[in-house]
C-alpha cells in the first residue's frame, strides 16, 4: 500500500473575513426563511384538506350510527352515491 503525500492534504476550510461570514449567514438565513414560508404554505394546504375531509366523512358516520339497534340499513342507490363520494375524496386528496 502506497503512502499518500501528506503535503497535498486539505482540511477543506477557507479563512474568511467577518464581513464575508456575516454575508454567508444572511444568505443562509434567507434560505431558511424561504423554506419556512414554503412549509407553512404546505401545512396550511394539508390542514384545509383534512378539515374538508372531516366535514365530508362525519355526516356518513353520523348517519350510520343512527338507529344502532336496528340490524339493517336501507340504502338505495348506494353504489352510485359511494362512487360519487369516492371521486370527491380523490379529487380533494389529489388536488395539488
Amino acid at each position: 500500500m502506497a503512502i499518500k503525500q501528506l503535503d497535498d492534504f486539505d482540511f477543506g476550510f477557507t479563512a474568511v473575513s467577518e464581513d464575508e461570514l456575516k454575508a454567508m449567514e444572511r444568505q443562509l438565513q434567507q434560505q431558511v426563511d424561504a423554506k419556512d414560508t414554503e412549509l407553512e404554505t404546505v401545512s396550511r394546504t394539508y390542514e384545509q384538506k383534512l378539515t374538508t375531509l372531516y366535514k365530508m366523512v362525519m355526516p356518513l358516520l353520523n348517519n350510520l350510527a343512527k338507529d344502532a339497534d336496528k340490524d339493517y340499513i336501507y340504502w338505495p342507490g348506494r353504489q352510485k352515491k359511494m362512487a360519487d363520494f369516492i371521486k370527491k375524496v380523490e379529487s380533494l386528496i389529489n388536488d395539488n
